[in-house]
């Protein structure tokens, strides 16, 4: 089943996504799970966010997959909404 993953990073944290960016990347390569994924930006371009869609069994999953991400582990996100999700087009 598919999950959208929307995560908002907290105001004046572009230094904590860029010190975890590789254990971050490392994570979504090394689970099998994400289908897509890439930062929401701010209006000078900067990463603020992340939209991941993973693959999981259930909500569960998808809770557990976001609360083991190192962004979420060092404290980067404000916010995090999970909701179920059907791919229309370009499947």
């Amino acid at each position: 089943m598919l999950f959208a993953l929307m995560a908002f990073d907290k105001e004046g944290a572009l230094d904590v996504r860029m010190e975890n960016r590789p254990a971050h990347l490392e994570y979504l390569d090394s689970t099998g799970v994400v289908k897509q994924a890439g930062p929401f930006l701010d209006g000078e371009g900067n990463p603020c966010g992340s939209l991941i869609v993973l693959d999981v069994a259930d909500m569960e999953a998808a809770q557990s997959w976001a609360d083991n991400d190192p962004y979420a582990k060092a404290g980067l996100f404000r916010d995090v909404q999970i909701k179920a999700w059907k791919q229309v087009i370009g499947a």
